[in-house]
């Protein structure tokens, strides 16, 4: 077995899992550092002990190397696949078979932590027709966000990965889009105007009052860039960052916006964001509203969470024709377009 993939399918399983980031970071520096090396070396450095002694090689790490050299699956990728034949979620399974592709997701170029054509491959294993590779916007500087140079140039990675495929995957041009105070989008029109798909979100000023954050999200909405509206109470139930409740804002009016203007709600899968809350997701379901299963994925292993948001959509009885995610790329990327 490619001692490069064992690593790299490891750290994916670890990530579905919700591993610690320091243990999927070991597995993903280990590929990187004998990705480098031509396979012979990586052979011999392997079978002669050598390899230990090289940084970002640990004991873990170099039992896979040296099981993999041999022609083995390392028993500990063994395991892993294993585990992971079990679903992360029991529901929604009919709605999981029926989702075609994730609106939702992010490289290293901003906060995600793997490269753009590590994302892609996963998704394409995970069986996905579309990825929307949607990094983040300028003013979330936090997290790296794009400016109008850097996401031409991604524009130019997308396409050039794009041309090299030959098995109907499709890597779509996107970018999760801040909604300023003033309502405005963060980015320049003419780049959106060349994207796929654009979520926009709300980051900042989390808690501002009901009728601010409503004008707000409203001003996003309306602008006919707009896709998808991201996680849209901003909320955190568990994880590494702590809770956080959800904004305030006249969901009905939101929501209503969102049905008018063609934009989708979307059903954050992320563990730790659950968002919409169940009582507004049938609230958007009862405006009218589409919906888009995303993953909001920052790492390969991350792309299987919509299992989670395939399953709070079933147990709210959203329909699969109203969920964007389900439809083919040609209907897709018709309704993106707002033809």
């Amino acid at each position: 077995m490619d001692a490069v993939a064992a690593l790299n399918e490891i750290a994916f399983w670890l990530e579905r899992g919700r591993a610690a980031t320091f243990k999927v970071q070991a597995f993903r520096k280990a590929a990187g550092v004998i990705a480098g090396l031509p396979s012979a070396e990586v052979e011999a450095r392997a079978r002669d002990g050598r390899l230990k002694s090289m940084k970002g090689i640990g004991d873990r790490t170099y039992q896979v190397v040296r099981q993999a050299v041999d022609g083995e699956v390392p028993d500990y990728l063994a395991d892993l696949r294993l585990k992971g034949q079990e679903p992360l979620d029991d529901g929604g399974a009919e709605l999981r078979k029926s989702l075609r592709g994730d609106l939702h997701s992010h490289s290293d170029w901003s906060d995600g932590g793997s490269p753009i054509p590590l994302m892609a491959a996963a998704a394409k294993v995970l069986g996905r027709e579309y990825l929307a590779l949607t990094d983040h916007s300028p003013n979330l500087t936090i997290a790296n966000g794009l400016s109008v140079e850097r996401l031409t140039e991604q524009l130019d990675v997308v396409a050039g990965l794009n041309a090299g495929n030959t098995n109907g995957f499709r890597l779509l041009a996107g970018i999760e889009v801040d909604i300023l105070e003033s309502g405005e989008l963060d980015q320049a029109p003419e780049m959106l105007d060349r994207l796929d798909i654009v979520v926009a979100s709300v980051h900042s000023k989390l808690r501002a009052d009901r009728n601010t954050m409503t004008e707000r999200m409203l001003g996003g909405i309306r602008d006919p860039h707009t896709n998808v509206l991201g996680h849209c109470t901003g909320r955190l139930v568990e994880g590494s960052r702590g809770t956080r409740p959800q904004s305030e804002f006249d969901a009905k009016e939101v929501f209503a916006a969102c049905a008018e203007h063609n934009v989708a709600v979307e059903i954050n899968s992320r563990p730790e964001r659950q968002d919409p809350p169940d009582d507004l997701i049938r609230l958007a379901l009862d405006a009218g509203c589409l919906f888009s299963i995303d993953s909001d994925a920052h790492a390969p292993g991350q792309l299987d969470f919509l299992q989670y948001g395939a399953a709070r959509a079933a147990r709210n009885d959203v329909p699969a024709e109203r969920i964007v995610t389900t439809w083919p790329l040609d209907r897709l990327l018709a309704w993106a377009a707002k033809d």
